[in-house]
């Protein structure tokens, strides 16, 4: 067994220990199909990604893995960098990497998922499920969309607030001036999970960014509440209940939630200059972040939702339906995915991710069943840039899936 699986199987080892028995789950693939490439034509796009790869990513510093793939089949796939600088071990293709914000694609479809079981209705008031949560008119859907208007906890929770005040300079223009002052009631000190969040929130009220179903507001709070939605529908935690209904069955065995529990065997991602990031209070909490996985296993993911058997058909296209229509963009956000959407009505999903040291791409060009997946553990803005330039050199070819029911 390759050392890092021991590792990763030892915190799922002491996770299961306390929890109940798991619930065996499997899905069965419908039949599906991805449409060969020809030769000629996957000649053609694979050089055209190497060499794109090659003079932009792979000069620089990169840490992190990257899969492109088309139809299903991989055109570049590279492993560069230190997963431990500490120790010196590499990164190769069984190496799990923080995934940040692009857990929200899992959270949103376990969300989804037990939707469809019929276990809560997306119109729900969030108070039906939490009573102690303290805002009126809030629903499930509105999580998954970033339109409740919810505060964000990463802001809330600090102990210092930004306060900005401005002065005159020498030659009488204005210069704006920010200090950081102490919280009148600064948040309990420690490492913080889901619960505590919701615990704040109850206690505290801190003020919402906008009246519910008014506006989108990208806010990591919704997805802490959906994270907790799923441990009080399903009686496991969130950790637990992804291992047992989405990684095992699926057969993403490097894929898994970081919690509190595995605190101790916590390896840090690195800022661009070698900068270590370590543990951090808002590093346990999960939902809207925590989620690791491999390349390889973002690929399991993403034939995992064309064919359907995770989630329907349909209601992945309703997830990806455009919901942030105040304001006209080509850019929007259905449930629990970006999307770019082109005159022509085609359509890119697509979520990035970043949180300390990590940055990550994950892009699924549907009609061209084309996916990118760069994943990274020492941040590099290459990475955003790579993400979006691949998608131009992928979508040249039309009519490139069959799905047989």
């Amino acid at each position: 067994m390759h050392p890092r699986t021991l590792v990763y199987s030892l915190i799922m080892l002491v996770t299961v220990s306390c929890q109940a028995q798991p619930t065996e789950q499997s899905y069965t693939p419908k039949n599906f199909r991805f449409k060969p490439i020809p030769d000629s034509t996957k000649q053609r796009i694979t050089a055209a990604v190497q060499e794109e790869y090659q003079k932009t990513l792979g000069k620089v510093a990169f840490s992190g893995g990257i899969i492109i793939a088309k139809n299903g089949e991989i055109l570049l796939e590279d492993y560069k960098g230190y997963y431990n600088q500490r120790t010196g071990e590499l990164m190769d293709a069984n190496t799990p990497i923080h995934l940040a914000s692009v857990s929200k694609t899992f959270t949103a479809m376990a969300v989804l998922h037990l939707w469809e079981q019929g276990k809560f209705g997306l119109d729900d008031d969030v108070r039906t499920h939490f009573p102690s949560f303290p805002y009126e008119g809030m629903t499930i859907k509105m999580l998954l969309s970033h339109r409740s208007g919810m505060p964000n906890y990463l802001y809330f929770t600090n102990e210092t607030k930004a306060v900005t005040t401005y002065r005159k300079g020498r030659k009488g223009r204005k210069i704006k001036v920010v200090k950081y002052v102490p919280v009148k009631d600064p948040f309990r000190p420690g490492l913080l999970t889901n619960q505590d969040i919701l615990d704040f929130m109850s206690e505290k009220k801190p003020a919402i960014q906008a009246k519910p179903d008014t506006r989108f507001q990208y806010c990591n709070t919704n997805y802490v509440m959906l994270a907790l939605l799923v441990e009080k529908i399903t009686g496991q935690s969130f950790p637990q209940y992804m291992k047992d209904s989405v990684f095992t069955p699926l057969g993403m065995k490097n894929s898994f939630v970081f919690s509190k529990a595995d605190t101790g065997r916590y390896i840090p991602s690195y800022m661009y200059n070698n900068r270590v990031y370590g543990l951090e209070r808002l590093d346990c909490t999960y939902g809207d972040k925590n989620i690791y996985s491999t390349p390889r296993e973002m690929l399991i993911w993403d034939k995992v939702l064309y064919d359907g058997s995770f989630v329907k058909n349909s209601t992945l296209s309703m997830a990806f339906e455009p919901l942030s229509n105040e304001r006209k963009s080509q850019h929007n956000y259905g449930l629990g995915w970006r999307m770019i959407i082109h005159e022509d009505s085609s359509k890119i999903v697509y979520h990035n991710g970043w949180w300390h040291g990590n940055n990550t791409v994950f892009t699924r060009l549907i009609e061209d069943t084309a996916t990118v997946i760069i994943l990274g553990n020492k941040f590099n803005k290459m990475i955003y840039s790579l993400g979006r330039r691949f998608p131009l050199i992928l979508t040249n070819d039309a009519d490139s899936t069959d799905f047989e029911e």
